[in-house]
This record gives structure tokens, sequence and C-alpha cells, in this order.
């Protein structure tokens, strides 16, 4: 499948790589990288667990589907996308419209290793190992939808882009 004049869209669990991975795809690629997460907090001045414990999760979700239509609406461009995006239907509808969507996984206990001391994420405080499974579960079929699923615990960053490149049909041209 070619994604040659999109955006390419990095979806998953949070810890499975996107930010890593798109960075370094973008780079690869010579095209823009761009974190909704990091375009949430610059857009609303404030940082996620302050929009979480201020205004609630349903009031970031709203930020981060807006962020998603506005940055969707340009190309060539790698989109790193938080972990919950995925749960609004409306989302999962522009990441499809704007993009070639990649799904990165691991297993919860790659994803525990990866999250630890990690104390930007609202949704894992308490018990992580507990909350890690929970989401897991909840989310289990949630990033389904994606044309391409890869397991970045098998591979490095390098070779996780590479094998993204290869699997898209992507330009090696940055």
């Amino acid at each position: 499948m070619n994604a040659s004049n999109r955006n390419i869209v990095m979806i998953g669990f949070m810890g499975t790589g996107k930010s890593t991975v798109g960075s370094a795809l973008a780079e690869r690629l010579g095209w823009r990288f761009v974190d909704t997460d990091a375009a949430v907090v610059e857009r609303e001045g404030r940082s996620i667990p302050q929009l979480f414990e201020e205004e609630g999760e349903a009031y970031f979700r709203d930020a981060e589907a807006t962020v998603l239509r506005s940055v969707l609406a340009g190309s060539r461009q790698v989109v790193s996308t938080g972990g919950g995006a995925v749960l609004r239907p409306a989302n999962r509808e522009t990441m499809l419209e704007g993009g070639f969507v990649v799904a990165l996984t691991a297993p919860p206990d790659v994803l525990l290793a990866r999250l630890r001391g990690d104390a930007n994420r609202p949704l894992l405080a308490g018990d992580k190992e507990e909350r890690v499974h929970r989401l897991l579960e909840e989310r289990k079929n949630a990033y389904d939808f994606a044309h391409l699923v890869v397991d970045t615990s098998r591979s490095n960053v390098r070779e996780t882009v590479e094998s993204i490149i290869e699997r898209t049909g992507l330009s090696r041209r940055a």
C-alpha cells in the first residue's frame, strides 16, 4: 500500500514508541513530525496532567480531536497520536481519511518497563501494572482499524522505521 503523499499516523497504547519511532520515521523521510499530545499542550498552555485534573478527560479528548483534525488536513507528516485518541469513532475516521495508519504494539511487560518512572501519564496514576493491564483489556480491539501493525518489542527504532518504510511502499529518499 503506497502512502507517498499522505500522512503517516502512528497509533498504539502508551509506551509502544509512537513518538520515538514517529520522530525517527519523519527524519528518515524528510517529513514533518507532529506529536498531537504536544500540540494539545501548546494549544491549551497546560500539561496533560493539568488538563486532566482541572478540566477532566472529556475536555482533553475534545482538544485532542480538534488538534487531530487540524493536523491531518496537512500532508507529508508523521503524526504521533495519544494512546486514547482511537477511542472516539470520529477520530478513527479522521485518521483513516487523513493518512496511512500504523499501529505500534508491544507486550505488557515491555510497556511496563518503558513506562516505569513516567509521571506524565494521568491514566496510570496508582498501581501502574494494574492500570496498564486494565487499559490494554479495555482497548484490545481499539487499534484494529490500522493499515499496518508493527510490534516494537522485536526490533530497535531504526529497524522499526525501515520495516514501516518497506511495508508501506514509501520512498527511501528523504
